[in-house]
């Protein structure tokens, strides 16, 4: 069994040594085409640098407790809109003229489809890369700095170029910020000039509506209400005073008369009156039937006939007032003109009750119509003070930004040039070029074994037939077949090679200067 495994052994390591026989140059130059095309291509690369510029993104320096940022939109959007108008066109064009970038794109061109290209070129060099920290809070990540980079053919300018495009976001970001503060407070402003202008017109009528119905306002009813029962109260004081004036007048009156009649000098006029003060008096109290007030109608009406008929003139002697009946007289006097007051009182009183009761008749009309005016006006002073607020925020805000204490960028590390280059990669590509020529060689060879269908020897022969194989004749080589075989040989060898240098060529001419080849082969980080 071993003798077996060692004689198949020797059989397949002979069938690949007859093989490498046959196919040995057909694998030799399939190996040595690709890999002389690939290391000359990789060997002709032009070097490609990169320099790349930190860039730090300071939090705000004051309190956010204190001073509020109007800027509120999120970092990374801010950034994509930045690297938009950074790598705008006419942006990248003034930095590809001011440092001749793409020399061999433009080829002097400054406008036009070769520009264009430029300009996409130089916008494919441009990556930029955000830093991430984790906070305590949670799976959440900020952005705490980004990186800058830029790649191209020399190191000094790659590094100009990166430092310039850093400066260009700390500059930009600083105009953007202040310009988004600026346009928040602009737009506060409108709209609290606006706030106020129709906080002044409702104010306007709410005061003409407080002037109009003055007195009659939902807020004065509870004083409409203490006020109306105040003078209820006075008026019947009053009235509890005029009664007792009156009695008091009465009173007098007759004391008056008593002296008079005393001294005998009581005018007709005078007891007329003094009747008819006990009439008034007594009507106040008893109806018209009551005897005394019968009895003071009869004597009031003959004493009025009586005084009708003419008289003689007494002697002015006969009618002078003793002291008592003056005394009495100026009592009654200043009985009567306090009565008089109260009456007056009394008017009043009774005027100034109506007005009040009207005012609280027309509360609930008042109270619908001054709610319906002070809704609108309290929603827009409410709108107005809240407006306020933010607009002394959104100043202060850009104060802030202005002063350049708020959120800002500031270049940590920057760019300097690249010692060596960052493409391409000529390891890998060599070591991948090496494989893909092994591939290649030893898969003709493979391929060249499976599609030749002819017999080598006679062992290849027997295994395909049945038929014994009597005798092999070998191959006879006369000196003139080995001097041909030693012509193609040499003719064979000298197109090879010649293939070889125009592989070279063509793959140093393809590679030469072609900075774009190299980009391919050795592709950056994604753009964040």
């Amino acid at each position: 069994m071993l003798e077996e495994e060692e004689a198949g052994g020797g059989f397949t390591l002979d069938r690949l040594r007859a093989a490498w026989s046959r196919r040995k140059w057909l694998g030799i130059i399939l190996f040595a085409v690709p890999l002389t095309a690939v290391v000359t291509l990789v060997m002709a690369l032009p070097d490609v640098y990169r320099s790349s510029a930190t860039v730090l993104i300071e939090g705000q320096q004051l309190p956010q407790e204190l001073v509020r940022s109007t800027v509120a939109s999120e970092l990374e959007i801010r950034l994509k809109t930045l690297s938009k108008d950074i790598l705008g066109h006419s942006r990248l064009q003034e930095l590809i003229s001011r440092f001749g970038l793409y020399a061999d794109l433009r080829q002097g061109a400054s406008e036009g489809p070769r520009m264009e290209a430029a300009v996409e070129r130089m916008r494919e060099d441009v990556k930029l890369e955000l830093t991430e920290s984790q906070t305590n809070r949670g799976p959440q990540r900020n952005t705490i700095a980004f990186e800058l980079s830029y790649r191209g053919r020399d190191p000094q300018t790659v590094a100009l170029v990166t430092n310039t495009l850093a400066s260009y976001y700390v500059e930009e970001n600083f105009k953007a910020r202040e310009r988004y503060a600026s346009g928040t407070t602009e737009f506060l402003r409108n709209q609290l000039s606006e706030s106020k202008k129709r906080l002044d017109e409702q104010e306007q009528r709410v005061s003409a509506l407080r002037t109009r119905y003055r007195g009659e306002l939902p807020q004065q009813a509870q004083g409409n209400i203490a006020r109306l029962e105040s003078l209820n109260s006075q008026l019947r004081l009053n009235n509890d005073n005029q009664i007792r004036l009156v009695e008091r007048r009465d009173i007098l009156a007759d004391q008056v008369a008593q002296a008079r009649a005393e001294a005998g000098v009581e005018p007709d006029e005078v007891r007329l009156q003094r009747l008819k003060s006990e009439l008034a008096t007594l009507r106040i109290k008893y109806t018209d039937l009551w005897p005394d007030i019968i009895r003071l109608k009869d004597e009031i009406a003959q004493l009025e006939k009586q005084m009708a008929l003419p008289k003689p003139k007494k002697p002015v002697e006969e009618m002078a007032p003793t002291p008592q009946v003056l005394r009495l007289q100026e009592a009654l006097k200043s009985v009567q003109t306090e009565l008089g007051l109260l009456k007056a009182e009394d008017q009043r009183l009774r005027k100034d009750v109506s007005a009040y009761q009207a005012r609280i008749d027309n509360a609930p009309q008042r109270e619908q119509e001054y709610a319906d005016l002070t809704r609108d006006y309290e929603t827009s002073k409410e709108l107005y003070n809240s407006l306020l607020k933010r607009y002394e925020d959104a100043q202060i805000g850009q104060s802030m930004e202005q002063r350049q204490k708020g959120e800002q960028f500031r270049i940590l590390d920057a760019a300097i040039p690249a010692y060596s280059p960052a493409a391409p990669r000529r390891a890998r590509l060599l070591l991948a070029g090496l494989g893909l020529a092994v591939v290649l060689g030893v898969g003709a060879m493979v391929l060249g074994e499976i599609l030749d269908t002819s017999f080598h020897s006679v062992d290849d022969l027997r295994s395909f037939s049945a038929v014994p194989v009597l005798v092999a004749i070998p191959r006879i080589v006369t000196e003139a077949d080995a001097s041909r075989r030693r012509t193609r040989f040499r003719a064979a060898c000298a197109a090879v090679l010649a293939g070889l240098v125009l592989t070279a060529g063509a793959s140093y001419l393809v590679a030469s200067e072609n900075e774009t080849l190299t980009n391919l082969l050795s592709p950056p980080k994604a753009q964040s």
